[in-house]
């Protein structure tokens, strides 16, 4: 799954779910331009379970219905489901990196791109540039 490939993370798809939000601007310029560039767009299962529950809480039940519904119309829209492997890659990541704030989804989130050979994300969150990967739209 290299080369045309990109993660969307949780705040991503926050962001492009609500229009008050203040990364909604770039997300929706940036969803436009990954969707160009990228084949396939990558999600976790944890990325799923996280953003369910964020618009759940932000914008109701409906909206948070609809982002699933949306995530399984597109074919585009990879969904890659975390193993023991890759929570225990997870796990020790963790572990070493004591200094991080990483959440257990992030850390998911790195292994299966180091696993997957993704080296972008979609993403407002300053824990994939920490983790060394190129983030889409540039927050350095």
């Amino acid at each position: 799954m290299t080369g045309k490939s990109v993660l969307v993370d949780t705040g991503a798809w926050y962001a492009l779910a609500d229009q008050s939000d203040r990364h909604n601007r770039a997300a929706v310029a940036t969803y436009r331009q990954i969707f160009k560039e990228f084949q396939k767009l990558v999600v976790t299962n944890l990325i799923v379970a996280e953003t369910y529950a964020l618009i759940r809480r932000g914008l109701g039940h409906k909206a948070a219905i609809d982002f699933l519904k949306n995530l399984g119309a597109s074919p585009r829209i990879i969904r890659v489901f975390s193993d023991i492997d890759i929570e225990g890659q997870a796990e020790d990541l963790l572990d070493r990196h004591r200094d991080q704030d990483f959440s257990y989804t992030d850390a998911v989130s790195f292994s299966c791109m180091k696993r997957l050979q993704i080296k972008r994300v979609f993403t407002f969150d300053r824990h994939f540039v920490t983790a060394g990967f190129e983030v889409l739209p540039d927050i350095k």
